[in-house]
């Protein structure tokens, strides 16, 4: 080895030193306090989502600015944000995780440069963008300097939507500011009993509007991910979440002009689904479970479902056919028998959007009586957030096969990926029934007058609900009119699909020139 002089090595020493607090973080004790709530430390976090020894850190010795409150006293390296890039599965990707152990993880005018840093990067290279935040939000000694910096986030989550995927995990209490910037990325995953998602938090709501509520209730994991659709995930720990983090990137291509990585399988393009022979009741009244068709016509039978206790009506998530991503959107006749409503529309369409921007082809399951009837869906937009749905499949340019599976009633036929909105093609299984509505009611209105004047109305109600579903309760009139363009036996159904959309692997198809189209929000 080459001897180093003495100035040198007190330079080196002085690097080693500059390392040594950095990945220190907020001291020992702090660590040792999160570490007791159950909680990683910011770099525990990334080498739990990152492949072994793949990250560069970036910007370690940054400090914050601020001046008052005694804060230049009170500098830390880094400043409360651990931030660079790595690989996951040999792919580059960017990564901030956020330190609770530094100021609560406190967002300051320093600690926004560093993440604008790397988002900016991550669009310039044409990669995805994690951040693991775990933030009490601004930091109330620098004032505007750290909502400026906050909003400079949120203008670089907006410019890169649908540029690169950007991942949420929320591994702590996001309160304030701090919640917006995953609201605006494709998807946020939160830990069961220990991460908070909320705007105001209990404390300021019962000064404000008396409301008694604790953390749990008002932001937790159950509260986002089942009843107001915020989060897309909720996990047990910190583990899997970074496995959850990096299984949802292996769906995903790094940008917008690449197609999702193709994953190897065993799996036979043409396996028979014999499983799925009798798999639809013949009774259209009589529910099941729409996962089944979708584990099976899946490579390994692996499905990895999105938001999966929010709108269970419809299913939504990621499969791949012989080894390629393609996401699903599926009505769930196990619940409000399939029917769309306003929280079911919101949801598919985010997703057939996020989908469409990142050139992942589309599977559609239909089985769907209609839209929910009710005052309640009616006041709640039910008309607005059911056109975002019907916005979102008619501007999708990806390729897009729609296979239904029993009921297909009215403009619900139309919405769900219909032959009319560009879909490109559209099988059904031979008990399909594509009709304005079911027979009993269609019967109602159709032969009302008939039905007075009968002897005997219920024989004669009978009568003309059997006719009139030997007429419509079928694929074959959409098939006759090309609205069809195969109808296929339930044991071909992988097969089926695979040869959809190897045909339509080298679709182009592109919307009329415009700045940007005015989505119903």
């Amino acid at each position: 080895m080459t001897d180093v002089s003495p100035e040198l090595q007190a330079k080196l020493d002085l690097l080693d030193s500059k390392w040594e607090q950095a990945k220190a973080g907020g001291g020992a004790a702090r660590i040792e306090r999160h570490h007791a709530h159950g909680k990683l430390t910011a770099r525990e976090r990334i080498d739990l989502l990152l492949d072994p020894g793949s990250f560069v850190e970036l910007d370690a010795f940054v400090v914050h600015q601020c001046r008052d409150f005694g804060m230049e006293e009170q500098q830390v390296l880094g400043d409360g944000v651990v931030t660079g890039y790595g690989t996951v599965d040999d792919r580059p990707i960017y990564v901030f995780a956020q330190d609770f152990t530094v100021f609560g993880g406190s967002l300051s005018g320093a600690y926004a440069r560093k993440i604008c840093k790397v988002m900016d990067l991550a669009v310039r290279n044409g990669a995805p963008v994690v951040g693991l935040n775990d933030s009490g939000g601004a930091r109330i000694q620098e004032g505007v300097v750290s909502l400026g910096g906050y909003a400079d986030i949120f203008l670089r989550n907006t410019l890169a939507s649908g540029v690169v995927p950007q991942l949420s995990a929320i591994l702590g209490p996001c309160a304030g500011g701090a919640v917006y910037s995953p609201a605006i990325t494709d998807f946020i995953a939160m830990v069961e009993g220990s991460s908070y998602m909320f705007v105001t938090g209990p404390d300021v709501i019962k000064t404000v509007t008396h409301e008694e509520v604790d953390k749990e209730s008002l932001g937790g994991a159950s509260a986002h991910g089942a009843r107001s659709g915020v989060s897309h995930f909720s996990v047990p720990d910190e583990p899997t979440c970074m496995a959850l983090m990096r299984e949802l990137l292996s769906f995903m291509p790094s940008n917008n002009v690449e197609d999702a990585p193709i994953v190897a399988t065993d799996d036979a393009w043409d396996r028979p689904t014999t499983e799925l022979v009798g798999a639809v009741p013949a009774n259209p009244n009589k529910p099941y479970d729409i996962r089944d068709i979708i584990k099976s016509v899946a490579d390994d039978h692996h499905f990895l479902e999105v938001q999966d206790m929010y709108a269970m009506n419809i299913i939504i998530g990621f499969l791949r056919i012989e080894g390629r991503s393609i996401g699903v959107v599926a009505n769930q006749p196990q619940h409000l028998a399939g029917c769309l409503d306003v929280n079911s529309s919101i949801k598919a369409a985010r997703f057939v959007r996020f989908c469409d921007a990142f050139n992942i082809p589309l599977l559609t399951l239909v089985d769907v009586p209609g839209f929910l009837p009710g005052t309640q869906q009616e006041w709640g937009g039910i008309i607005k957030h059911g056109a975002k749905l019907l916005y979102a499949f008619a501007e999708a340019t990806v390729p897009k096969i729609t296979l239904i599976t029993r009921k297909a009633y009215g403009g619900a036929y139309d919405v769900m990926n219909s032959k009319h909105i560009r879909a490109d093609v559209n099988l059904a299984y031979p008990a399909a029934e594509i009709a304005v509505m079911g027979a009993d009611g269609a019967v109602n209105i159709i032969f009302r007058r008939e039905l007075k004047e009968a002897e005997d109305p219920e024989a004669k109600r009978a009568e003309l609900v059997a006719d009139y579903r030997e007429t419509f309760a079928n694929p074959y009139k959409a098939a006759e009119l090309g609205y069809i363009d195969r109808v296929i036996r339930p044991e071909d159904t992988r097969k089926e699909l695979a040869q959809a959309f190897r045909m339509t692997r080298g679709k182009r198809d592109t919307n009329p020139p415009k700045k940007h189209g005015n989505i119903p929000l």
